[in-house]
C-alpha cells in the first residue's frame, strides 16, 4: 500500500489586536464602505510592537499538535514571506520553542500559495520516508511590510498563523492528500514584490531607499490573475482526483479578496455557499489564509468530517497551488 500523508491536527493563532476599518479611515484617505465595497473586510488583526512571525508560528504550531494528540514531530516547514530576519530561516527558532529537539526545520517561501507549497513538501517527506510526521505551519505579519499611507495595501493585509499536523498513512484514510498540483510564472513577479532589501537591489551599491522595503501591487492584473490561476488549479486538481466539481462540499481558497473568491466560484460555475470564507473579519494573511479559514470553518459548523475539500492559494512569484482531501475527524485544540 503506498504512503500517504494524513491531516491529523489543526490549529489557528490570529494576534488579539484588532484594527477596524474605521481606524484606518482615521489614518487614510478611505472609509469603511470604500474598503467593504471593494475588499469585503470589515476588520484585520495586527501584531504588537516587539512581535515577530515566530511568535504566531508557535502558537499554531503548539495549537495544532495539541489537535493531533502529540507533542512531536519529524520535521517542521514554515510558509513565510516575513520572517523574522533576512537570515537565518526563522523555521528552526519555532521548532526549538515547540521543543522539537534537532528535528529538520526550514522556511518557504511563496507567498500567499505558501501553504499549499508547504504542504506538498511536507508530504513528500512522509512519502519517501524521511519524516513520520511533519508540522506544516503558515504564518505571516504582513502589516510589518505595509506602507503606512498606502490604503490599498493596509485595508487587505492582515497577521496570523495556521497550522496543521500530517502523519504516515494511508490514501484511504479521511484526511489524506489526495491530489497536490502547484505551479508558477515568474515573468509576472512585478505585480506583487517588495523590490528592496534583496540581493539585487543590494547589488547595485545604492542605499535601500524606505519605500523599497514595502509591499507593492498592481492590483487589477492581480485580480484577474488569481481568478484565472485559481479556477484552472481547482479545476486540475478535481480532474486528477477524479471528483467532478458538483461533488466537493467545500472549497477553501486563498482569502485575498471577497470580490475575487466571488468571481472565482462564477469561474468554477459552483455556488458562493460553498467557499469557505473569513476575510471580512482576518483580511489577507498571506501563508496563513488557507489554514485560518479552515479553523473558521470546522468552527462554525460549514466544514464536517466526510467533506470533499479542495484547497488552493494564489500569491506572489507568481505561484499557485491546489490540494484534495476529505476531511478528518479532528480534536479541537
Amino acid at each position: 500500500m503506498s504512503r500517504a500523508a494524513v491531516l491529523t491536527g489543526l490549529g489557528a493563532w490570529a494576534p488579539p489586536t484588532v484594527v477596524t476599518n474605521e481606524e484606518l479611515a482615521s489614518c487614510l484617505d478611505t472609509d469603511d464602505e470604500w474598503i467593504r465595497t471593494r475588499t469585503g473586510i470589515r476588520q484585520r488583526r495586527v501584531i504588537a510592537p516587539g512581535e515577530a512571525t515566530s511568535d504566531l508560528a508557535v502558537e499554531a504550531g503548539r495549537r495544532a499538535l495539541k489537535s493531533a494528540g502529540t507533542t512531536t514531530a519529524d520535521a517542521l516547514v514554515l510558509a513565510t514571506s516575513t520572517p523574522d530576519r533576512l537570515c537565518p530561516a526563522t523555521a528552526p527558532q519555532v521548532a526549538s520553542r515547540l521543543n522539537l529537539g534537532t528535528v529538520p526545520a526550514f522556511d518557504v517561501a511563496a507567498v500567499c500559495s505558501g501553504f499549499v507549497y508547504a504542504l506538498a513538501v511536507g508530504a513528500g517527506l512522509i512519502a519517501t520516508a524521511t519524516a513520520d510526521s511533519v508540522l506544516v505551519i503558515g504564518a505571516d505579519t504582513f502589516s510589518t511590510v505595509l506602507s503606512p499611507s498606502d490604503r490599498a495595501t493596509r485595508a487587505v493585509f492582515g497577521d496570523g498563523a495556521g497550522a496543521v499536523v500530517l502523519r504516515a498513512g494511508s490514501p484511504e484514510q479521511d484526511g489524506a492528500l489526495l491530489d497536490l498540483g502547484l505551479g508558477s510564472d515568474g515573468s509576472r513577479s512585478d505585480l506583487i514584490e517588495i523590490p528592496g532589501g534583496g540581493s539585487r537591489q543590494r547589488s547595485t551599491g545604492l542605499p535601500t531607499d524606505l519605500e523599497g522595503t514595502y509591499l507593492t501591487m498592481r492590483g487589477q492584473a492581480v485580480f484577474a490573475q488569481a481568478v484565472h490561476r485559481m479556477s484552472e488549479s481547482v479545476r486540475e486538481t478535481g480532474a486528477r482526483t477524479g471528483w467532478p466539481l458538483e461533488t466537493v462540499d467545500r472549497f477553501v481558497l486563498h482569502q485575498a479578496n471577497a470580490r475575487i473568491l466571488t468571481a472565482t466560484a462564477k469561474r468554477l460555475g459552483q455556488p458562493v455557499e460553498r467557499f469557505v470564507t473569513n476575510i471580512d473579519q482576518l483580511g489577507n494573511t498571506v501563508a496563513a489564509s488557507i489554514p485560518l479559514a479552515l479553523a473558521d470553518g470546522v468552527a462554525s459548523g460549514e466544514l464536517l468530517p466526510g467533506h470533499r475539500v479542495v484547497l488552493c492559494g494564489f500569491g506572489g512569484g507568481l505561484t499557485w497551488g491546489s490540494v484534495a482531501l476529505v476531511w478528518p475527524q479532528l480534536n479541537t485544540p
